[in-house]
């Protein structure tokens, strides 16, 4: 199962109370990338942060494995761990109604 976690920064955490983490945090990340858990990570664009596809069987297993990160138990961040399923809505793509709007 794909699943898309967002980190979730603790009330009032600065950065610099995130320094003396990241070089664990990576690692931790590292490790689980090369060990097929984490699929995919991508640096946040809207504001400091990450979002980690992974690969695993439950939503439980992912917030267990989250909550091993350096900087989830340091206390400064959890995660949300959303499941995601396959798009499967293209057939509504063909569907007669859609067949009809394109030709006008």
């Amino acid at each position: 199962m794909r699943i898309l976690c967002l980190d979730i920064p603790a009330p009032d955490v600065t950065l610099e109370r995130y320094a003396p983490h990241l070089t664990a945090e990576a690692l931790h990340a590292w490790e689980l990338y090369k060990s097929g858990f984490i699929r995919d990570i991508y640096f946040r664009q809207d504001r400091p942060g990450v979002a980690i596809f992974l690969e695993c069987d439950t939503v439980d297993e992912a917030n267990r494995v989250m909550a091993k990160f350096p900087l989830a138990m340091a206390g400064l961040l959890t995660f949300e761990c959303i499941p995601l399923g396959s798009f499967i809505s293209w057939e509504n793509l063909f569907s007669t109604e859609f067949k009809n709007q394109e030709k006008e």
